[in-house]
C-alpha cells in the first residue's frame, strides 16, 4: 500500500471496512457462527454503507465493523474501545 496515493488508501480502507461491515449476524448463519441472527433494516444497512464510503466513520478502526447490527453499534464498540484505552 506504500505506492498508493492516500485518495487511494483511504478507498482500500472504507472497502475494507465495507466488507467487514456487510457481514452481519445474520439467523441463518448463528448456528455457524454462534453470534445470535439480527435483525437489520435494510434502511439502516444502506445509511452505515453510505457513511463509511462518505467517509464519516475513517477514524475508527475496520475490526470494530465485523459481525454487528448495524452501525450504531459500530460506533459503540468504538467508544467503549476508547473508553477502555484510558483506564
Amino acid at each position: 500500500m506504500d505506492e498508493l496515493s492516500e485518495e487511494d488508501k483511504d478507498a482500500v480502507n472504507r472497502a475494507r471496512k465495507l466488507q467487514k461491515f456487510m457481514a452481519q449476524n445474520m439467523h441463518v448463519a448463528e448456528q455457524f457462527t454462534g453470534t445470535p441472527g439480527v435483525y437489520v433494516k435494510v434502511s439502516d444497512t444502506v445509511a452505515g454503507c453510505r457513511e463509511i464510503l462518505d467517509g464519516k466513520v475513517d477514524h475508527i478502526h475496520e475490526n470494530h465493523f465485523y459481525m454487528v447490527a448495524g452501525l450504531d453499534e459500530v460506533k459503540e464498540r468504538h467508544e467503549e474501545a476508547m473508553k477502555n484505552k484510558k483506564d
